[in-house]
Order: structure tokens, then sequence, then C-alpha cells
């Protein structure tokens, strides 16, 4: 699970102006913390089949969260893609 310290962390860095924890950036830039912890927990259990549920709900997620970037406003997509790393 994600820590207050380290959500706020994220929400400072990836937010438009101070406090803003709704934009499309913020959101996704949780979602793939949160994604890349339930990794390594999927990796440590393999058997644990709803956490591999939870895990594919929220890729879902920020895959539609990224296309409505993506198709809105270009340039941020871009932006925020290339932070943290997830198009090769």
């Amino acid at each position: 699970m994600l820590s207050k310290e380290k959500a706020a962390e994220i929400v400072k860095e990836f937010g438009r102006k101070e406090g803003d924890t709704g934009s499309v950036e913020v959101q996704v830039a949780l979602l793939t913390e949160q994604i890349n912890l339930l990794t390594v927990h999927i990796q440590e259990n393999k058997k644990d089949f709803s956490s591999n549920r939870g895990l594919l709900k929220m890729v879902g997620r920020r895959k539609n969260m990224l296309e409505y970037l993506k198709r809105n406003d270009i340039n941020r997509y871009r932006d925020l893609v290339g932070k943290l790393g997830l198009r090769k």
C-alpha cells in the first residue's frame, strides 16, 4: 500500500498547482506507483489471484486515463510518459 508521505510527494511533483490531487497526471502517477508495488507483491506471491485481478484493473484504469490525456493534450501526455518512463 502507498504511504501518505509517498503519495504527498507524488502529488507535489506531478500536480499542476498546489494541492492538486485530481488532475490526470497525478492520478496516473499514483496508479503507476501502486502498480509497481503490486507487481513486486505478485512476483513473490504467485498464487494471489485476487491481487492479480486488482493489478489488471489498475492497469486498465491507467490506460484509459492515458488515452484520455493523449486525445486532449498530446504535450502533457508526452511529458507525463517521459517522466514516468512508461513507453519505450
